[in-house]
């Protein structure tokens, strides 16, 4: 008798669920360009995901350019077994006067008026954007060594920010899986 290899699949979601707690260390540890810890994040399972994707198909009702996207992302991370939506605060210049951000010195970019755009606050110093990717690289390459499939997504995060699901100006989204196939690579 042949047994069936894919039958297993509550012991793969807790697999994957126990690697994204694994990945919020890598998030939290992350190197700081500044040594300041700005960065926030959030595991999330089941209604919880059903809730962003929910949010994600409202905005895609609204949404002239990345519509289709955004619908096409919700259906997707309705097949992930978690996800991690990692923000920043963009807010904390340290006088480096980089003019990164747009501005002419660090005092000018904190006097600045933050405005909410379509999906994020801003302006942004560029240090605390830099911080926010060095923590979703290090979390999804942890990933991928212990196997988990995963993606860094933009509309996510668009919809967690929606509902603040977290203290942060700009918002990602992991979704994770561990299936024969990976669900982030050829999405339709």
């Amino acid at each position: 008798m042949v047994k069936n290899l894919n039958v297993d699949t509550k012991a793969e979601k807790e697999a994957v669920q126990t690697i994204a707690n694994i990945m919020t260390a890598s998030i939290r540890t992350a190197p700081k360009g500044r040594g300041r810890d700005r960065i926030s994040f959030k595991v999330l399972i089941d209604e919880e995901i059903e809730k962003v994707a929910q949010v994600m198909e409202k905005k895609a009702e609204k949404k002239e350019k990345l519509g289709d996207i955004f619908k096409r992302d919700a259906n997707n991370i309705r097949n992930a077994h978690s996800v991690i939506i990692v923000g920043v605060k963009g807010t904390l210049p340290k006088s480096i006067d980089c003019g990164a951000c747009g501005f002419k010195d660090c005092n000018e970019f904190s006097a600045a008026k933050k405005t909410k755009g379509e999906d994020f606050i801003g302006p942004i110093c560029i240090f605390e954007a830099l911080d926010l990717g060095i923590a979703l690289g290090s979390a999804v390459k942890l990933a991928s060594e212990f196997g988990v499939d995963n993606r860094i997504m933009y509309t996510i995060g668009s919809a967690a920010k929606e509902i603040e699901m977290i203290d942060a100006d700009v918002i990602l989204g992991i979704p994770l899986s561990a299936t024969s196939k990976n669900i982030f690579f050829d999405r339709k």
